[in-house]
């Protein structure tokens, strides 16, 4: 690292990538330190700096002291070990020392006495609810949202005639030639397992799987301004039903919501919707797919007069970025739901979703809250600013 660098970063302060210690005596305190950044985004720890950001330094025998603490903190103290790179710089002749804790990929990390440690902003704190240690071992591979138990809903929760349709769509097979028990059937396809539905058999398939998962609906609303804090709105809309069925009724209502531009047809037609309905498709798909279900949150679906917003619970997975998304990348979330989706909602499974969304309306932004844990499609309604502006027009006039 560049010394004007450091010196930038001691300027700013401490926050969830860095973090400053004047030195290190104890191995317990180190091994939080450690933890707490393997488990979140990485980082770096500045010793020899103090919490103010100015430089104490540290001498040669601090220097190997700390390094020898730092091996034995991450190969006995971090289960499981992590291997954390060091650098020393010069800043006005006093040295510091830096800990490069890369983002771990065996997640969760835990001390010795099995405490699971993550970053809070700057500071740590312990991870204790069951959720968020789900999301670390579904960070790192090990267990998805989409298979854990659906809250006491079983095969008794289907919708037979639906599910036979599938099952006959997909296999190629009626339901009733089969030779084994609905219970073990589910297990079979993985929607369940002892005559339990999991998370993606009762969306995909339950009658009504907003009876024992309320969260996994999308709250929709359309507002006459720019802003959700008006007291009025246009309509608004609690979005139930097994995941065919939101689909379907949150693009009626952003359908419903938006205005039609009449073009070039005749006086007597409706219009074509001012955003193409296929990027409502799109994005509403991916909501649907790729939200996290770990998190207690529905989706939430907003019109207002400029804009749309599309807001999913769960920022993009593991190392994903806006721009990978933009390039036709993808991370499966939910392999399962996924694996089913393609034939229930206009899913394909090749990355291309987000793509197809920009070509037919560049107009899109996206936003990938990882404090807020939260990932926003943001459309812009051009027929709004085209508005506003004949008016500022005619107003000159």
């Amino acid at each position: 690292m560049e010394t004007v660098e450091a010196i930038q970063i001691f300027a700013q302060g401490e926050d969830s990538r860095n973090q400053f210690k004047k030195n290190f005596n104890n191995i317990e305190a180190l091994s939080i330190e450690l933890i707490a950044f393997s488990n979140t985004l990485g980082g770096k720890i500045f010793v020899g700096v103090d919490d103010d950001g100015s430089v104490a330094g540290l001498s040669v025998d601090d220097v190997q002291r700390i390094n020898q603490l730092l091996s034995n903190a991450s190969s006995q103290n971090v289960k499981p070990a992590i291997n954390p790179l060091t650098e020393i710089i010069m800043i006005d002749g006093l040295r510091v020392l830096i800990i490069h804790v890369p983002k771990g990929m065996n997640k969760p990390y835990q001390d010795k006495n099995g405490v699971i440690w993550v970053k809070s902003g700057a500071d740590k704190r312990r991870a204790t609810s069951r959720e968020e240690i789900q999301r670390l071992f579904q960070q790192s591979g090990m267990v998805h949202a989409d298979v854990i138990p659906a809250n006491g809903m079983t095969v008794s929760d289907l919708d037979i005639p639906y599910f036979k349709t599938f099952f006959l769509k997909r296999y190629g097979k009626s339901l009733d030639e089969q030779q084994i028990p609905l219970d073990q059937l589910v297990t079979n396809l993985n929607l369940g397992e002892n005559g339990n539905l999991n998370i993606t058999g009762a969306l995909l398939f339950s009658d009504s799987p907003a009876i024992r998962l309320p969260a996994y609906i999308v709250k929709a609303a359309a507002f006459p301004g720019t802003r959700i804090t008006t007291e009025t709105y246009i309509d608004s809309r609690d979005i139930t039903g097994k995941l065919s069925d939101i689909f379907q009724r949150t693009i009626g209502f952003l359908l419903d919501n938006i205005k039609g531009i009449q073009g070039e047809q005749g006086i007597n037609s409706l219009g074509e919707p001012e955003i193409p309905k296929i990027v409502f498709e799109e994005l509403i798909t991916n909501a649907l797919i790729h939200r996290d279900y770990f998190i207690l949150a529905p989706i939430r679906v907003f019109v207002f007069s400029d804009r749309i917003e599309i807001i999913s619970p769960g920022h993009l997975p593991n190392n994903l970025t806006i721009e990978n998304i933009k390039a036709g990348n993808s991370n499966i979330r939910n392999p399962v739901l996924a694996s089913f989706a393609y034939q229930i909602l206009p899913y394909r499974g090749f990355g291309s979703g987000i793509l197809r969304a920009l070509e037919n309306y560049p107009d899109i932004e996206f936003v990938d809250d990882r404090e807020g844990n939260l990932f926003k499609c943001v459309i812009e309604r051009k027929a709004y600013r085209t508005e506003v502006r004949k008016e500022i027009e005619s107003k000159r006039l």
